[in-house]
């Protein structure tokens, strides 16, 4: 697995949306692009935060970050995600590889069969992770789960950017 470091680049991510192809490499934010990787149609935790986002993605442009959420999920459970979460803002991707996963430094899970929500489990899936990138393409920010539990609240991301971009605060954690 690899590890990210803040203020270093991060790795190339070109994947599959809704809307079309998405690259990292061209994106153009005022500030930051924030990449969520979410664990699946099957989680019920994933609905409400990539809701939750959903929801808070104006205020993000308002401070200048653009959003992708995305997952190893196929287009249809993409789609479905969609659907059924009543996503209308965000950018959703899908078909996230294993290698992708690896590169980003997310934990990966096996399948369990159905969760409390009866949808299966894919096979392999990632857990949960955050990456708030600049504009150069270094990574600023990274939250990284083993678990789908306690992720951090996008209302208080909103203020630590907005706190950060006002005292020009810089990205943490560089040291090996």
């Amino acid at each position: 697995m690899n590890v990210l470091k803040s203020r270093q680049p991060v790795p190339a991510l070109v994947v599959d949306t809704l809307e079309g192809t998405w690259s990292l490499a061209e994106q153009s934010p005022d500030n930051f692009t924030m990449v969520v990787f979410y664990r699946g149609l099957h989680c019920p935790i994933c609905s409400k935060y990539v809701g939750e986002l959903d929801k808070l993605s104006g205020e993000f442009a308002e401070i200048g970050v653009s959003i992708l959420v995305l997952s190893g999920d196929e287009r249809e459970r993409a789609e479905q995600a969609k659907q059924d979460w009543n996503l209308n803002n965000i950018a959703i991707g899908y078909g996230v590889s294993t290698e992708q996963a690896r590169d980003w430094g997310l934990h990966r899970s096996a399948g369990r069969g159905k969760t409390s929500i009866g949808i299966e489990e894919p096979a392999e899936f990632s857990e949960p992770g955050l990456f708030i990138v600049r504009p150069d393409n270094t990574l600023y920010w990274a939250q990284i789960n083993t678990m789908p539990f306690a992720r951090p609240h996008f209302l208080e991301i909103i203020g630590a950017l907005k706190f950060a971009m006002e005292k020009d605060y810089p990205a943490r954690g560089e040291l090996s």
